[in-house]
């Protein structure tokens, strides 16, 4: 771009920017508590202790998440510099570009590999020690990265960030676990629908909350930033004095520990003084038909003939959802729009407008997945994705030549942001609940697991260098992943909307047998199982 050309626009063009942080940021206040708003009109909600239970769980639950994703692309310069100090402080070595490149990728990516192994130990930490008990627990482990984090500047050492963010890790492994579930079984049946768009809610104000924090005039600062980092540790703190007023979940107080009088007691506190002999008598049935269904192994899961399209469905979507480009945006935001075009003192609020998009864009979603269908919204997450990548790589091209290309960058930046929160990003995570039958599904949910983690990993160590190799030719690595999922879900998934784990198999035999014989008979012997059934209903 011409430089009288961007001195003679650059008032208007700040000015405008400047009114829109400003309406997104009064916006983002009314918008992200805007499902507790639809709970108390749509459903003239009784329940405060729930709606208490809703933000408590939430701050030190899935907010952990959402904020560590974000927060590292702010301080990203200073951390750096602290990198290459230690080492000519303590080696007299100053370090190359790609040296300290590969260490600042391994101090982003090591928070996958606490995400892994906190996801790992969640299940028998929740099944042990209950979901309130481990989400007091899990505020220890981000306290304790906390203090790492704010004492790494003083004592000159880029490993306390290192085991930090590895901690930080472990605890959003374990809280993705614990406060989903802690929320679900808190809930009455009619508002469950709802907490799922609270708990994707909360990962979204993470997101935002890291970007506002980290900008220049509140905690973006070279003097600030160890604070920035430390956020985390004051959320815990917060959960960590609030959560012992709520009381433990009724289902793990009566199927785990077989205390009728405490469940019953929970249930009064959280619901209302009533009378939920019903609910109680639900719950010892569920127990009673989880009893006589065994759970398969991850390997029989995988050996399994009858649900090796499920399988691979979910390894396709959730390899996807990783590598689609949407983590690079937050991870690296300010390298992705600097490589846009995008002038130096706008990057910080151009990432800010990140969060506020995508914010928006969930909860959008939630108004329409019932009607729409999760197969569609997948369908068109994925191609508008692709489509928006060829005309990002097209305008990147073209941003030499012409003097406003680069603004069109961004707007398709925020385009693909809208695309992938509208569909894969609220559709992705329940599939293997809704595709595979009780026995199977927490191989499912792990081998899910595993691949979002490795995935997050890999692309956390890889894009600076795709970045540094091919430049906007990267997009085009993301490009084919979008388009082959998007193209996989159209021709190989059926719709599962109102359907059960049974009914979504037959689908998927109708779909892909060969011959109306072996769907007959593969079809015949996947309904001959009525406990299976029976227990799908039950949960229900």
């Amino acid at each position: 771009m011409n430089e009288g050309n961007l001195h003679q626009f650059k008032p208007r063009i700040t000015k405008r920017i400047d009114a829109l942080i400003i309406s997104r940021r009064a916006l983002s206040c009314v918008m992200a508590v805007n499902p507790v708003i639809l709970l108390i009109h749509l459903h003239q909600l009784d329940c405060p202790v729930v709606i208490a239970a809703i933000f408590i769980a939430g701050i030190g639950g899935t907010f952990q998440y959402g904020f560590c994703i974000s927060v590292m692309t702010s301080p990203s310069p200073f951390i750096q510099e602290l990198v290459n100090q230690t080492c000519l402080q303590r080696y007299g070595l100053s370090l190359q570009q790609w040296q300290l490149s590969l260490i600042w990728s391994f101090t982003v990516s090591i928070f996958c590999i606490g995400g892994l192994l906190g996801s790992l130990v969640a299940g028998p930490l929740i099944s042990k020690f209950g979901r309130k008990k481990c989400l007091l627990l899990n505020n220890f482990v981000a306290i304790i990265g906390a203090v790492l984090m704010l004492l790494s500047k003083t004592a000159m050492s880029f490993e306390m960030i290192m085991v930090g963010r590895f901690l930080y890790g472990i605890n959003g492994g374990v809280s993705l676990a614990a406060h989903t579930l802690y929320l679900v079984e808190c809930t009455p049946k009619r508002l469950r629908g709802m907490v799922g768009v609270t708990i994707a809610t909360f990962i979204s104000l993470g997101k935002f909350s890291g970007q506002l924090l980290g900008i220049s005039e509140l905690l973006g600062t070279e003097e600030r930033w160890p604070w920035l980092l430390g956020f985390n540790g004051f959320t815990a703190l917060l959960q960590l004095l609030t959560l012992p007023f709520l009381p433990e979940s009724p289902s793990f107080l009566l199927l785990d520990r077989g205390d009728r009088q405490a469940c019953e007691k929970a249930l009064k506190r959280l619901w209302g003084d009533k009378d939920y002999s019903r609910e109680v008598e639900e719950m010892l049935q569920e127990k009673a038909a989880l009893q006589s269904v065994r759970s398969h192994s991850v390997m029989e899961l995988i050996q399994n003939q009858t649900v090796r399209w499920q399988l691979l469905t979910i390894l396709v979507t959730f390899t996807t959802l990783q590598l689609c480009g949407i983590n690079a945006v937050y991870f690296y935001s300010f390298d992705v729009f600097r490589a846009a075009g995008i002038q130096e003192q706008q990057l910080r609020y151009a990432a800010l407008g990140t969060g506020l998009c995508e914010l928006f864009t969930s909860i959008a979603c939630f108004m329409i997945i019932e009607t729409t269908g999760k197969k569609v919204l997948l369908f068109r997450g994925y191609m508008g994705m692709s489509a928006t990548l060829v005309l990002l790589t097209i305008t990147l091209y073209l941003q030499s030549l012409i003097s406003w290309m680069p603004y069109c960058s961004m707007v398709l930046i925020f385009f693909f942001i809208t695309f992938f929160a509208s569909g894969p990003a609220g559709v992705t995570a329940p599939l293997p609940g809704e595709m595979l039958t009780q026995s199977f599904k927490s191989a499912g949910y792990t081998i899910a697991c595993t691949v979002n983690w490795t995935g997050l990993f890999v692309l956390g160590m890889l894009f600076p260098v795709l970045v540094e190799n091919l430049d906007y030719f990267c997009f085009l690595i993301f490009l084919f992943f979008c388009a082959t999922c998007g193209l996989y879900v159209w021709f190989n998934v059926p719709e599962t909307k109102h359907l059960t784990a049974l009914e979504i198999a037959a689908e998927f035999q109708r779909m892909h047998c060969k011959s109306g014989k072996s769907q007959r008979e593969q079809c015949t012997e996947q309904t001959e199982t009525p406990n299976s059934m029976e227990l799908y209903e039950t949960k229900l």
